[in-house]
């Protein structure tokens, strides 16, 4: 009888509650605690290093701003009907209401407004980051490099773009007008190719818009680099493209021919941080989680002296490697492996 008094399970259910207060409140304590204001301020994303990743960094922040917004106007509904119409013994019984027209009209038009004005944010930063007219201004204000970058089972290729006398010229962006001919922007390439015990860097010249048009012999691959807030499908038989601008004040390494990789850390970066990682993100068999490389910004002269080197080295082409035995028959250009 003990056991069905008044009190005993008020009393029960009081002190469930403040566990499950208390648990929650230093569950989300330590989750918080190791994350810095500027990583809440951007919803936890990584701080872009380019100038088309602040755009989709301004939708990530948006969208999480008007996701937290309707959920505290959607809890909040849910405990205040929870309190105002509990159960206060046990004779009560609730109001029957068939229907609340105004009500269900809120609720239907409600949702579709808000997929409307989501759509239209992610539309304006889409078109933002894929618009070609940034290229067109780079090739003008001679700051447009473009990049072939071939992905296939599994690791990448990048083909560097030179003169023919191995010296870093201007592209002909005429030459993209069709991606599917047998013509390149540049007369030759600097052929870097990764294999499963090489993983290849990606270097880029800070303030430059580079364009990556996207390369495969075999099957779908996904061209991701996390800090770029950016990736796009690599699909056999389509060129798929998009430009990236790196940030002048992100510049992460230095040329430096006494290295093994021709780079070291730019002052005040650590060894660590001196490249980023970029990665396969689409399932594309059974070594998948090798496909990876690594990023680096460099100042445009040193990355003139980085592909000058490379060509030296004798690691070049006439044309870009688009896959197959091909991308595997050049020597590497350095020695950076997995280990890195």
């Amino acid at each position: 009888m003990g056991l069905n008094l008044p009190g005993k399970a008020g009393t029960r259910r009081a002190h469930a509650r403040r566990g499950l207060l208390a648990a929650v409140l230093g569950t989300g304590t330590l989750l918080l605690g190791g994350c810095s204001g500027a990583e809440v301020k951007r919803a936890f994303m990584p701080m872009p290093k380019t100038e088309q990743g602040d755009h989709i960094l301004h939708l990530w922040q948006g969208a999480w701003l008007a996701a937290m917004i309707t959920g505290v106007i959607v809890w909040g509904l849910i405990f205040y009907v929870i309190w105002r119409f509990r159960r206060r013994s046990e004779a009560d019984v609730p109001v029957q209401t068939r229907y609340n027209l105004p009500l269900e009209i809120f609720y239907t038009i409600a949702p579709v407004l808000m997929v409307i004005v989501f759509f239209a944010k992610t539309v304006n930063a889409q078109d933002a980051v894929l618009n070609t007219a940034q290229e067109t201004q780079a090739a003008a204000a001679g700051t447009y490099n473009v990049m072939e970058i071939t992905g296939q089972q599994w690791q990448w290729t990048f083909n560097y773009g030179v003169g023919s006398n191995g010296q870093v010229v201007a592209p002909n962006p005429s030459a993209d007008d069709n991606l599917y001919d047998s013509k390149f922007p540049y007369p030759e390439y600097v052929v870097d190719a990764g294999t499963l015990s090489h993983i290849p860097i990606l270097v880029l010249p800070a303030g430059y818009t580079t364009r990556f048009n996207l390369h495969s012999p075999d099957v779908i691959h996904d061209f991701g680099i996390p800090d770029f807030l950016m990736k796009m499908d690599v699909i056999p038989g389509r060129v798929n493209h998009y430009a990236v601008t790196p940030k002048a004040s992100d510049v992460t390494a230095v040329y430096d021919p006494s290295q093994d990789s021709l780079l070291s850390p730019a002052p005040g970066v650590s060894a660590n941080n001196m490249t980023f990682r970029g990665a396969c993100y689409e399932l594309c068999g059974l070594h998948h989680a090798q496909m990876i490389f690594r990023v680096a910004i460099v100042s445009p002269n040193d990355y003139k002296s980085y592909v000058q080197e490379l060509a030296q080295r004798g690691a070049t082409s006439p044309t870009p490697y688009l896959g197959g035995q091909q991308a595997y028959a050049l020597p590497t250009p350095n020695s950076q492996g997995a280990a890195q």
